[in-house]
C-alpha cells in the first residue's frame, strides 16, 4: 500500500474511533444523569459541554496545524481522549463530567479538524465527495457503535470508558506510522489575509456550505443526547432506544454515505443538500404518528439516518468546492464552530421542549431546524453563488497542482 493510500485509511480510522468516543459519551452519560434524577434541561446542558469544548478550541487550531503539521495535532487529540474517558467514571459529579466533556470536545476537534483538512486538500476534485463520504461513513460507524455501550453499564460503569480508551490508544499507535504533512501555505497566513479576513472571505463565498455542520450537530446531539431522556419520559423502552432506534439512525447513514457523496459529485452538492434536509424535515414532522408502533418508529429512524447522516461530510465537500485550498483551514474552523453551536443548542432546546411540551417535542425540534436550513439553502442556491455548484466541470483538480 503506497503512502497516500495508507495515510488516507489511517485518517479514516482516526475518525471512526473519535466517533465512537463521542457516540458513547452522549447516551451513556445521559442515562446515568437521568437515573440520578437530573432534569432533562440540565442533562442537555451537560451534553452541551462537549461542544463548548469544540467551540473554545476552534479559533486556535489553525495556527498549530500550519506551524507543526497535521500529525502532532492529531496525536495530541488522541492522548487527551484516551486520558479523559478513563478519568470520567472515577468521580460521578455533574460539574466534573461537564468539565471532562469539554476536554473530550477539545480533543475531538483537534482530531476532526486535522483529518478533515488533510483529506479535503489532498482528494482530487472529481472524487472529493466520495472520499469525504467514506470519512463520514467511518464517523457514523463509530458513532453508531457508541450507544450500544449503554448495555455494559449493567456489568460495570467503567467498561464503556475502558473500551473507548483502548481504541484511542490503538489509533495513537497507528498514527505514529504516518508521515507528517503541512497544509498549503505552511506557517504563512493564507492569501495574505489576517484571521478575520480569511473568515470573512469564507463566509462571503460559502456561507451555506457551513450550515450543514450546524444542522448535523443539532440533529446528532439532540438524537443521541436527548432522545434517551425523551424515551424514558414517554415510556418508550430504553433498550429499544439504545439498541435499535439510535443505531438505526446511524446505520441508515452508513447505507447512503457513499451513494450520496457520488451523487453530489455528479449533480451538485447544494441540490443534494437541499433535497435531503427538506425530506428529513418532513419525515420528522410525521414521526409522532409512528411512536406507538416500534417497527414503524425504527423505520423512521433508519430512513432519516439515510437522508441526513451525510450532511456534515457533504457540507465539507461543498466547502472545498467553493473556496480556494488555502482558505480551507479557516473554513473548517468555521464549520467546527457552527457544528459546536448546533450540538450545544440542540440538547438544550430539545430538553426545554421535553419539559414544556412533552409528547412530540424531539420531532418538533428536529423538523423545525431542518426546514429553516432548507429555506437558507434555497436562497443560496438561487442567488449569485449558484453557478459555482457545478464545480467539477468548472475548476481544475486543485489537489494536483
Amino acid at each position: 500500500m503506497n503512502a497516500p493510500v495508507f495515510r488516507y485509511w489511517v485518517l479514516v480510522g482516526m475518525v471512526l474511533i473519535a466517533g465512537f468516543s463521542q457516540g458513547m459519551l452522549l447516551p451513556v452519560l445521559a442515562v446515568l444523569l437521568e437515573s440520578a434524577g437530573v432534569p432533562s434541561s440540565m442533562n442537555g446542558v451537560n451534553a452541551a459541554a462537549l461542544y463548548i469544548g469544540i467551540i473554545l478550541v476552534s479559533p486556535f487550531i489553525e495556527k498549530p496545524v500550519r506551524r507543526w503539521g497535521y500529525k502532532p495535532v492529531i496525536l495530541s487529540g488522541l492522548i487527551l481522549v484516551t486520558v479523559s474517558v478513563l478519568v470520567i467514571p472515577l468521580w460521578q459529579a455533574f460539574w466534573f463530567w461537564f468539565i471532562m466533556r469539554m476536554v473530550v470536545g477539545i480533543a475531538d476537534n483537534l482530531i476532526h479538524f486535522s483529518t478533515q483538512v488533510w483529506i479535503s486538500t489532498t482528494a482530487p476534485a472529481a472524487v472529493r465527495g466520495r472520499q469525504l463520504a467514506v470519512y463520514g461513513l467511518a464517523f457514523g460507524l463509530g458513532f453508531g457503535a457508541g450507544p450500544m455501550m449503554t448495555r455494559l453499564l449493567d456489568i460495570h460503569i467503567m467498561l464503556p470508558f475502558l473500551i473507548s480508551a483502548l481504541l484511542s490508544a490503538a489509533a495513537l499507535i497507528l498514527m505514529t506510522l504516518v508521515k507528517n504533512e503541512f497544509p498549503d501555505g505552511g506557517v504563512e497566513t493564507a492569501s495574505g489575509l489576517n484571521t478575520w479576513g480569511r473568515y470573512r472571505q469564507v463566509w462571503t463565498k460559502a456561507w451555506f456550505a457551513l450550515l450543514p455542520g450546524f444542522c448535523y450537530g443539532y440533529l446528532e446531539a439532540s438524537i443521541h443526547g436527548s432522545y434517551p431522556v425523551y424515551a424514558m419520559r414517554m415510556g418508550i423502552d430504553l433498550q429499544l432506544t439504545t439498541m435499535l432506534l439510535l443505531p438505526g439512525f446511524v446505520f441508515g447513514s452508513l447505507l447512503t454515505q457513499l451513494p450520496l457523496g457520488m451523487l453530489s459529485d455528479r449533480i451538485g452538492r447544494s441540490r443534494v443538500l437541499i433535497g435531503l434536509m427538506a425530506s428529513g424535515g418532513a419525515l420528522f414532522a410525521f414521526m409522532p404518528l409512528a411512536e406507538a408502533i416500534p417497527w414503524l418508529l425504527f423505520s423512521g429512524f433508519l430512513v432519516t439516518g439515510m437522508l441526513l447522516g451525510s450532511l456534515f461530510s457533504l457540507g465539507i465537500a461543498y466547502l472545498a468546492d467553493l473556496v480556494p485550498t488555502d482558505l480551507l483551514p479557516a473554513g473548517n474552523v468555521m464549520t467546527a464552530v457552527l457544528f459546536g453551536f448546533g450540538s450545544m443548542l440542540g440538547p438544550v432546546m430539545t430538553g426545554v421542549l421535553i419539559e414544556v411540551i412533552g409528547s412530540g417535542a424531539v420531532y418538533l425540534s428536529l423538523s423545525s431546524v431542518l426546514f429553516l436550513m432548507t429555506a437558507a439553502g434555497m436562497f443560496f442556491h438561487y442567488s449569485q453563488h449558484a453557478p459555482v455548484d457545478a464545480i467539477t466541470e468548472q475548476e481544475p483538480d486543485r489537489a494536483g497542482r
